[in-house]
């Protein structure tokens, strides 16, 4: 009878302590606090869009552990277009905010050694001398992304993910960020979550580290993004070990890895409007990569996707503004025998930096097209207006009259193609626009239109944005399809390493 008292008071005990621990501490699971990041407007939603092309063309489960356990890792959102989370380097932990990337397999942060940078100055610094569990390492490393690089040299020291402590990774203190790509970066660092064999130095991966030294009881991690830029709620959450059941519904899809380096797997056809669009009816590669804003594929059908959908070139949209609401200044400007050079600083779309005109508002993107060679870029108002320069010199040199030349030079806008295949959509024709499906696993999953397409602004001042890009990758690695977050938005995913798997079901 005792005995029985006994056991009745420790359950009545454990439902108490249920009732009053915070819900994270009674479901085992580690969660983080989110902090939302304001919309900057100056910041292109569109250009956010991860650039493998170059890491690609180069080479450079039974069940899953309890559903109700796993360390997790809160995400914030910003724009619907980067979702970074906050870890911690060294002893005591020295707090970074980074992009978790399935698309790279490297951990680097900005170094206090950073001197020449001023990207490192506008971030955290990881600083040797603070942390008791520092061990230096001094090789050399550098890696190449499509907008920008990063050079410094590797170190060894604990890395707090959540709860977990991961013991003597070896990571990169960045002592270079040229260029402008990471000055305005809202994250100071990348975690890659890809595999071992397209790791820069050959270093483990952080994720191989937390099965090998025995953090997690099962090698799976997954990853829900909430597509709620506004929402005030949770920017996403990255669960190590586990998922989460709140955040998904239905069973997942899984399909096998067919090519270790990427999260790469096999996909099929790709519907329009529920018709096929034939190209990857005989299968298709495909990625899922957390650290890519867009979907990306092969021009073939995103050009058909985009006619579809109604959309036009960026570019040759915003071409055709500039010459609408510019082209009379920039004429009258070149006529008073204004330098060409600084015209486009002088109507306000340019910063004349000395030699040429640098965007006012320069994009936040990890992966994009490459840099140009003076670590400058333009967004597409700023290089618009200086090629609208170029062609109306060139016009007035051949005494063309002023409409002649504004026609003339509306007429080029028409003949631009997009440098990254974004492009512009009307916002009040979502509804008129069709379903996207892939063809997973035999299972068809569908993106809507406004699953796909990214709004930016309100009001008379939104802008939308087609999810959606071009890019061609060559066989035998190609055709091949970057799922990113455009995707795994609406579809909560699974990436399994134990199984060497991904799975996908719809996000709650």
């Amino acid at each position: 009878m005792g005995t029985r008292r006994g056991v009745a008071v420790l359950l009545l005990a454990a439902v108490l302590l249920q009732t009053l621990l915070p819900a994270s501490e009674a479901e085992g699971l580690v969660r983080i606090a989110l902090k939302k990041r304001p919309v900057d407007r100056n910041s292109r939603v569109a250009t956010s869009l991860s650039d493998r092309e170059d890491l690609l063309g180069g080479g450079g489960a039974n069940t899953l552990r309890s559903e109700e356990e796993g360390d997790i890792v809160s995400l914030k959102n910003y724009m619907n277009a980067q979702y970074f989370g906050e870890i911690g380097v060294g002893t005591p932990p020295q707090k970074f905010t980074v992009i978790f990337d399935t698309g790279s397999s490297n951990l680097w942060v900005p170094s206090a050694k950073c001197y020449f940078s001023i990207a490192c100055y506008l971030h955290a610094r990881y600083k040797a001398g603070a942390s008791s569990t520092y061990k230096k390492n001094g090789k050399p490393a550098a890696i190449q992304y499509g907008t920008g690089s990063i050079a410094g040299y590797f170190s060894e020291d604990s890395v707090t993910v959540g709860d977990l402590v991961v013991k003597d990774q070896e990571f990169i203190e960045a002592t270079k960020e040229p260029g402008v790509t990471f000055l305005v970066a809202k994250f100071d660092g990348i975690l890659g979550l890809g595999f071992k064999e397209i790791s820069v130095g050959k270093a483990v991966p952080v994720w191989y580290n937390m099965v090998e030294q025995g953090l997690i009881s099962d090698p799976v991690f997954s990853f829900w993004l909430n597509r709620h830029a506004d929402d005030e709620g949770e920017g996403g959450e990255i669960i190590f070990g586990g998922m989460d059941p709140k955040h998904y519904v239905g069973e997942h899809t899984y399909v096998p890895v067919t090519q270790k380096g990427y999260w790469q797997f096999d996909m099929g056809d790709v519907l329009v409007g529920g018709k096929s669009t034939g190209f990857c009816a005989g299968g298709c590669a495909a990625i899922a990569d957390s650290g890519t804003s867009l979907l990306a594929g092969p021009t073939a059908i995103i050009t058909e996707i985009n006619e579809k959908i109604g959309a036009a070139g960026v570019v040759s949209q915003e071409c055709k503004t500039i010459v609408s609401q510019y082209g009379q200044q920039i004429l009258d400007l070149l006529l008073a025998e204004t330098q060409p050079k600084k015209v486009c600083s002088q109507v306000g779309l340019c910063t004349f930096d000395g030699t040429r005109g640098v965007s006012a508002g320069i994009r936040s993107v990890v992966d994009d097209e490459p840099v140009k060679s003076n670590g400058l870029r333009t967004d597409p108002m700023c290089s618009a207006c200086e090629m609208a320069v170029v062609w109306m010199q060139n016009q007035l040199a051949q005494n063309k009259t002023q409409d002649l030349i504004l026609d003339y030079v509306n007429q080029l806008c028409n003949r631009l193609p997009s440098p990254m295949g974004e492009s512009a959509v009307d916002c009040a024709s979502l509804g008129s626009m069709p379903d996207i499906e892939f063809t997973i696993g035999g299972k068809k999953f569908a993106l809507k239109p406004e699953e796909y397409i990214l709004k930016v602004g309100e009001g008379a001042a939104a802008q939308c944005i087609s999810g959606f890009t071009a890019m061609d990758i060559p066989p035998p690695r190609g055709p091949l399809w970057i799922l990113g977050d455009v995707f795994m938005g609406p579809y909560h995913t699974v990436f399994d390493y134990g199984k060497l798997r991904v799975g996908f079901a719809k996000a709650a």
